[in-house]
């Protein structure tokens, strides 16, 4: 097996370099890639649209992690299990990168979510980029004996816990979950660090965000805000790792029209509205400092996988000849 790289940073992971660089915009598809009422999905051709999103040059594939179904929230996500179906998914593809939008961190043992995470990563070539979350379905909670309320003390040590395991061999540790004397050691350990985003704030503050993680996954807002958003981001960055380069990300719904002039109407957190104006809208989220990308294709009144098509001929083609 081969051995970590110690010197490695998370930039360096395949999946980091396939999604991230300063000034640029790419754009990633959550799983299901499928346009469904209710909150369930069928989930039908999954592996197939996988395959086309790589061919087609999206730069990666996202995974929701929803450990019980409430109904009033009205989302189950892919359904299966994070680790299993980025695994099934790791199988079925060769280059496009494998993220989570988001890992609950909070609900899961934080020795499982390691051993999860280096074992996705290992299997895919180096292909994972983790988005991370304290939890916001207080229904969830009770079930794992975990204290809604305490969530964000619980995701900060739960992170702790996760890259201490994974960088070190036979690490000395106590936690809220137990303790390591340094006689066992958790295996694999990915080849580089895996890049982990936080998403919102998770209860904390954006400049422990911007010193302890990787990147940060945030909602679509107007345009005006969005930049100031992304603006307090970059100052965050540059306070704790000057001169770096953390990536800003954001999710979109979007309901694509067959005719591509047709005019924005608002649907929720994203437009409906012409492939002309979804170009548009992607040009001016790149130009406030937005990295990446996440469509969602829940509301589409199209065929899921045609919508894929047309972004994928029509619209990720412009972006990259644009790019400065």
């Amino acid at each position: 097996m081969l051995t970590p790289n110690r010197t490695a940073k998370p930039g360096d992971s395949i999946g980091f370099q396939r999604m991230f660089a300063p000034d640029r915009l790419t754009l990633g598809v959550f799983f299901p890639i499928e346009a469904f009422s209710g909150d369930q999905p069928t989930m039908r051709g999954q592996e197939r649209l996988a395959r086309r999103a790589e061919e087609l040059g999206y730069a990666a594939l996202w995974c929701r992690d929803v450990p019980m179904r409430d109904p009033t929230f009205g989302d189950v996500g892919q359904v299966y299990d994070p680790w299993v179906y980025l695994g099934w998914i790791a199988a079925q593809t060769n280059e496009i990168a494998l993220a989570t939008g988001s890992l609950v961190l909070t609900l899961r043992h934080p020795l499982h979510t390691a051993k999860g995470m280096a074992s996705v990563d290992r299997l895919s070539g180096n292909r994972l980029v983790l988005g991370i979350a304290s939890g916001d379905r207080p229904v969830e909670f009770p079930a794992f004996g975990v204290d809604f309320e305490q969530r964000s003390a619980l995701f900060r040590d739960n992170l702790r816990v996760v890259r201490t395991v994974l960088a070190e061999e036979f690490p000395t540790l106590q936690s809220s979950h137990g303790t390591l004397d340094g006689t066992a050691d958790l295996v694999p350990k990915p080849i580089t660090p895996v890049p982990m985003l936080v998403t919102g704030h998770s209860g904390q503050p954006l400049e422990w965000i911007a010193k302890n993680a990787d990147g940060w996954i945030t909602y679509p807002r107007g345009l005006q805000r969005q930049a100031e958003v992304a603006a307090q981001w970059r100052a965050a960055v540059a306070t704790a790792v000057p001169g770096g380069f953390k990536p800003f990300v954001q999710s979109f719904y979007v309901d694509l029209s067959d005719d591509p002039d047709v005019a924005p109407t608002p649907i929720h957190l994203g437009f409906r509205g012409g492939r002309h104006f979804v170009l548009r809208f992607l040009e001016a989220v790149r130009s406030i400092g937005v990295n990446h990308v996440i469509l969602n294709f829940k509301y589409s009144k199209r065929n899921a996988g045609d919508v894929l098509e047309e972004i994928g001929k029509e619209i990720l083609p412009q972006l990259a000849a644009s790019a400065p």
